[in-house]
């Protein structure tokens, strides 16, 4: 199942700001900064990476359920949406 870019957007979007912060945090430790600093920018960076992926999951789920064959892709993607859990 290919997934359109443009229902992407919002996915593509948190992932480069998950990248931004994954940057932050290198530079961060890089530096020495505060250990409580660089924690909450990989909380932060992690919770964008899972919102993106339950969002592209969520999508391929919506699509699934429109597609011929809906019991093959569903198994699918239960083991995808597994995978982030």
């Amino acid at each position: 199942m290919q997934l359109e870019v443009e229902t992407m957007k919002p996915a593509i979007n948190r992932l480069k700001r998950a990248q931004g912060q994954l940057n932050a945090v290198i530079r961060m430790l890089e530096e020495g900064s505060d250990c409580r600093a660089v924690v909450t920018q990989l909380s932060a960076a992690s919770k964008a990476i899972d919102r993106a992926g339950f969002s592209i999951i969520a999508t391929g789920l919506e699509q699934c359920l429109q597609s011929e064959n809906p019991e093959l892709d569903r198994a699918d993607m239960e083991k995808l949406f597994l995978s982030l859990a």
